[in-house]
């Protein structure tokens, strides 16, 4: 692929089952890490990404590459063999994969290289999301977005650029399927990012942090609470969303 298409542009996109369950992970990275299989697979996962970048390093496409690496949600953790957590680790935040709206489920790093273009070691801590890396491809490409319908999405060059100090994304909406079950609001021109919950997954057990009954959260019906007024929380101060605002406390 690289020698086909190494003098002129190209797109790469590959979507990896690492680190999905199930962990089918080869014999060679079996019981590498401290973290059993999961941590494994993410090991396995780390080598396959760096040799894809030494191929572009020895190729000296370094200095004209855009690569974006990211993942489509958080970890899953209903994934459970006995005492063995197979799918990941959310840290602060609560929720995991398929909850709709808590940060555990949809908060992920996303990682940009792009040497001599963007500088080394920057960190944004700005709402982006995956919708961007469609305009983000088209604008690298010289192309313009279609003009016939409202797009999701927004580049993110000017972001990583830093010509802009903000996301562009004022709102973002958390769907659980076809279910919305939460809005994050940007507040424009300042750092505060307030986010509402209209329905919530019911933990099982209660207050463990994940469907463990049932496997993985549903979207709707007796498996979501319902929230009128919504949960309000102000993610820039509490992003673990452990304290929900009320009207009495913040008039705002």
């Amino acid at each position: 692929f690289y020698f086909r298409n190494k003098h002129r542009p190209f797109l790469l996109f590959v979507s990896l089952l690492h680190v999905h369950t199930p962990l089918i992970t080869t014999e060679k990275f079996q019981g590498r890490s401290r973290h059993g299989l999961y941590g494994d697979n993410v090991e396995e996962m780390d080598w396959m990404v760096g040799k894809l970048l030494d191929v572009i390093d020895k190729e000296d496409l370094k200095n004209t590459t855009f690569i974006y690496f990211a993942s489509d949600h958080g970890g899953f953790l209903e994934a459970h063999r006995g005492n063995s957590q197979l799918g990941g680790w959310n840290g602060i935040y609560k929720g995991g994969k398929g909850m709709g709206g808590w940060e555990g489920g949809i908060r992920v790093p996303g990682i940009v290289r792009w040497p001599g273009v963007l500088p080394a070691g920057k960190v944004i801590d700005e709402p982006t999301s995956l919708m961007d890396i469609y305009p983000t491809v088209v604008q690298l490409a010289g192309g313009a977005v279609p003009q016939d319908r409202v797009m999701d999405g927004h580049t993110l060059l000017p972001l990583l650029r830093g010509t802009e100090q903000h996301s562009r994304h004022e709102l973002l909406f958390h769907y659980c399927g076809v279910s919305l079950h939460a809005v994050r609001w940007h507040q424009k021109d300042s750092g505060t990012v307030w986010k509402a919950h209209y329905a919530t997954p019911v933990f099982q057990p209660e207050g463990s942090g994940a469907c463990f009954r049932r496997g993985i959260c549903p979207c709707f019906g007796d498996g979501v609470t319902h929230h009128d007024p919504p949960l309000l929380f102000n993610l820039s101060q509490d992003p673990s969303e452990a304290n929900p605002l009320s009207a009495d406390t913040e008039p705002l």
